[in-house]
């Protein structure tokens, strides 16, 4: 499994360009973004390279530890899957593409769609010493245009950018990253109900395409949840010290709420349960609720069922397991 904080080039990409940078500055940049975004403004209040830099140290932590959640849950379930290329639809500055080179080191090119030019040269400034982004080429345009552009790839990830477009424009905008896609698609979206909600819009459409779900879910069915309940998890991460001044957080850490769903163009051959929610442990039993091939169940391991209630200690929010551990 791939680590949730940042790799050590972007770590030092980043510091770099915190010399002389005002915090309190970067801070008030930070909230301004992040309210811009909530309203449906997506990247509009980016427009200099001191904006995409606090939206950086603001978001970039947190967004690439939900991509690579997600894609640590893809590879466990396909071992064998080895992309050679990628392409990272709204890739800002280049958050997706820093997790993939991370999860895959089979991965050779790495393409990146965006239409905001400080975030594009941000993420080439990031990349431009990494050893693992060589192979980076930045395009610049809308999602739709560009990915009409775009050479299809083995691997194509669009996180947090769905939200960003219009509901008339993101059904015509999953139909291309799909016809983009070579091997594997994988959306990733805020762990709100909204967010949710464009996860299992996209979800049934593809599958309507031929698509097939590798994760999170166990099977290519209706999603069995029922409002108010939702499909989300959550992925802890270390904060930087800049994460923490421009955030003005105290605690060393926080926690991502993201959704998210990977598809492939065949089936997986393993279709193992997913917990839904940290599971409840006692001294009597253990306690989870479990996504599974026919349907949501509420798995227990009694204590004395030591193998099975040892196991099921050892289950987390968002694990793929087989039910009848």
């Amino acid at each position: 499994m791939t680590a949730p904080d940042l790799p050590a080039e972007l770590k030092a990409a980043l510091d770099a360009r915190l010399q002389g940078l005002s915090r309190s500055d970067a801070a008030e940049r930070a909230a301004l973004i992040s309210r811009t975004y909530r309203g449906g403004g997506g990247s509009g209040a980016i427009r200099s390279e001191a904006d995409a830099l606090a939206y950086a140290l603001a978001r970039m932590p947190a967004t690439y530890a939900a991509v690579i959640a997600s894609l640590n849950a893809l590879a466990e379930i396909t071992p064998d899957f080895a992309p050679q290329n990628l392409l990272d639809v709204g890739a800002g500055p280049g958050t997706a593409s820093w997790a993939a080179a991370e999860a895959f080191s089979s991965l050779q090119s790495f393409t990146l769609l965006d239409a905001n030019d400080a975030l594009r040269a941000l993420a080439l400034d990031l990349g431009s010493g990494s050893t693992r982004l060589r192979g980076m080429t930045y395009q610049r345009g809308e999602a739709r245009a560009a990915l009409a552009d775009a050479e299809p790839a083995d691997l194509v990830v669009a996180s947090y950018m769905i939200g960003e477009t219009s509901e008339a424009e993101q059904r015509a905008l999953t139909e291309l990253m799909w016809a983009k896609t070579r091997d594997t698609l994988l959306i990733v979206e805020p762990g709100t109900p909204a967010g949710y909600a464009r996860i299992i819009a996209a979800r049934a459409q593809l599958i309507e395409s031929g698509a097939h779900v590798v994760a999170p879910c166990p099977h290519d069915g209706r999603c069995p949840l029922t409002a108010p309940d939702w499909c989300h998890f959550t992925q802890r991460l270390p904060r930087l010290r800049a994460h923490k001044q421009i955030k003005g957080a105290e605690l060393p850490f926080e926690d991502e709420k993201f959704s998210y769903v990977a598809l492939t163009r065949a089936p997986a051959t393993r279709h193992p349960a997913r917990v839904l929610a940290q599971p409840a442990v006692s001294k009597v039993e253990v306690s989870a609720k479990l996504c599974t091939p026919d349907g949501v169940i509420i798995a227990t391991a009694p204590r004395r069922a030591k193998a099975d209630y040892a196991r099921a200690r050892r289950w987390r929010w968002g694990d793929a397991v087989m039910e009848e551990g």
